[in-house]
């Protein structure tokens, strides 16, 4: 098997889990609603995905009160940046080495 093939991250398979890491590479918090709006899931399906990362230790959560409502923010982890970096890398080289083959 390629090198590159094992640097592809199983925990970054999913559209939704692809999409909440691309967006707190980009951002340093992000709340919930935001991801929720922005990715177009609902809250179940987004909770899911972010339980499932938060115990991959890939980003961490805050959670505070903004007045009487509670207010949820997700931060990407030093960890989750590094391995999300290493999937993205390991993506990139699966295209560009079969684009050889076109």
């Amino acid at each position: 098997m390629k090198e590159y093939l094992e640097n592809i991250n199983k925990a970054f398979e999913s559209r939704a889990r692809l999409g909440i890491m691309s967006v707190l590479m980009v951002e340093d918090k992000v709340d919930f609603n935001t991801l929720k709006e922005t990715l177009q899931l609902t809250d179940g399906n987004l909770a899911s995905h972010l339980r499932a990362l938060e115990e991959a230790e890939y980003l961490r959560v805050e959670k505070q009160f903004v007045g009487r409502k509670p207010n949820t923010t997700y931060h990407a982890t030093e960890a989750g940046r590094e391995a999300f970096k290493s999937h993205l890398d390991a993506l990139e080289q699966l295209i560009l080495n079969n684009r050889q083959f076109d």
